[in-house]
């Protein structure tokens, strides 16, 4: 397969591991990291600082959680913003039902734009609404660099079914801790772990919360 990257900033990972991950949808896949490149900054959704490590910190950041997400799993991207986690997930694994679920205006428009274009229309759906006004349930919710964790699982636990991977930095284990009333009050347990894709070299830190 021929992939353009000519105007990328950033030096693309190598097409084999790329296509490892993605398989068959590895120039959509492609075709999302120029969206993000050329519009995602446009719109403001992402800094143009971000346009050249988007591969490693952003996409790939993503897709490193898949392994905790079981087979035909339903999933929602709580604050989904420019489609992190959700869309590259929806790429690698196309047996995943996705939502993408953001309460801005402009942010649901790009997401429709996104998901369009990348031909996704059959597996993800883009929902205007705030995660308190969702009622749906779903196997696994996933969020990235939305919010403190213990607002994060006010929002979320009445959504999940399964569990909450939520994308998180340095400070997690921090947040674990400030959110202890949050997660007792509620029964859930949360745990800080590593997430890795040993193709890709990519690990993401991770507070994965379940019901006890």
């Amino acid at each position: 397969m021929d992939i353009d990257v000519t105007d990328s900033l950033e030096p693309t990972p190598d097409p084999t591991v790329l296509g490892a991950i993605f398989g068959d949808r590895l120039q959509q896949a492609v075709q999302y990291h120029d969206i993000l490149v050329s519009r995602g900054v446009e719109w403001g959704l992402l800094g143009p600082r971000e346009a050249d490590r988007l591969w490693s910190r952003h996409i790939l950041n993503c897709t490193a959680v898949q392994s905790l997400i079981p087979t035909d799993a339903s999933v929602i991207d709580v604050g989904s913003g420019a489609g992190l986690p959700g869309i590259p997930l929806a790429l690698a694994r196309p047996d995943l039902r996705i939502t993408l679920l953001d309460s801005l205006l402009r942010r649901v428009r790009f997401l429709e734009m996104a998901v369009d274009e990348l031909g996704l229309q059959d597996q993800v759906d883009v929902v205007r609404a705030r995660a308190e006004e969702a009622t749906q349930h779903y196997d696994i919710v996933v969020s990235r660099a939305v919010a403190p964790l213990s607002r994060l699982i006010e929002w979320c636990e009445p959504l999940m079914m399964d569990s909450l991977v939520a994308i998180k930095g340095e400070g997690a284990e921090k947040e674990v801790r400030e959110a202890a009333q949050a997660l007792a009050q509620r029964r859930l347990t949360a745990a800080v772990i590593q997430a890795c894709d040993q193709v890709s070299n990519t690990s993401s830190t991770v507070v994965l919360v379940r019901r006890a």
